[in-house]
């Protein structure tokens, strides 16, 4: 639905909402939190589903082919939520450059063009709201996941550079950097891993996909988004504390 006129807020509901990796894990909790609310949602995927626009987020052509596809559907890009991601652990010494590359390709350089596919119809219409899918692990780096964490601090500093460019045109760009959450996306990661993991968090536990979500909620939200301008929200069960 959007915005009526230049500057002026969208509907609380009814907005047009992109969510990439929206099929499963965190993006899925964050989609039907935005369904919830009385937004119109579009899945952003590589993995085939009813419903799911398909798209690689490491390749341009299919980026600008799935915003295209979404555009159709919902109208323009009120709000983005990046929250396509891939996780692989190895030691660095042990990582083979397609590792690397492959991690970097989806986890930062996605984050990148769909942010660059949204931004400028934002600023013409002077409102909108990007939310990076970010991890604690960009921030305080983790064993066997040099590749993961140096992807994820990535989209902070990407958040924060995009956050001083568009704000000015009332276009908010935050970040989430989850703790270890119950997603597929860490099944690939070793038991012994994940127990060290459980053991150093303040909480004890993982946390599950909807309690992320309502993060996403918060920072889309008017006027409960508003004064948020490049920040990393962190819901991580207290394992970083800024």
């Amino acid at each position: 639905m959007g915005n009526t006129a230049a500057g002026s807020a969208p509907f609380s509901t009814g907005r047009a909402v992109v969510v990439t990796g929206g099929a499963s894990g965190i993006g899925l909790a964050i989609a039907e939190a935005f369904r919830s609310n009385g937004d119109r949602v579009v899945v952003l995927d590589r993995t085939p589903g009813e419903g799911v626009v398909p798209v690689d987020v490491a390749r341009e052509e299919s980026v600008r082919e799935a915003f295209a596809a979404a555009a159709g559907q919902v109208g323009p890009v009120d709000v983005l939520v990046n929250s396509a991601g891939l996780l692989t652990e190895s030691p660095l010494q042990d990582m083979s450059l397609a590792m690397w590359n492959e991690t970097l390709a989806v986890d930062l350089t996605g984050v990148f063009l769909c942010c660059r596919e949204v931004v400028a119809g934002m600023r013409d219409r002077q409102w909108g709201r990007i939310i990076n899918i970010a991890s604690q692990l960009g921030i305080k780096g983790g064993t066997g996941l040099s590749h993961y964490s140096a992807a994820k601090a990535g989209v902070v500093g990407l958040t924060k550079s995009l956050a001083l460019e568009a704000a000015k045109d009332n276009v908010l760009v935050n970040a989430i950097a989850p703790g270890p959450i119950e997603t597929p996306l860490v099944d690939g990661i070793s038991e012994d891993w994940k127990a060290a993991k459980r053991a150093e968090l303040p909480l004890g536990r993982f946390g599950r996909p909807e309690e992320v979500a309502p993060a996403a909620l918060l920072l889309a939200s008017d006027p409960g988004g508003n004064l948020f301008v490049g920040q990393t929200l962190g819901p991580n069960s207290g394992d970083v504390m800024p």
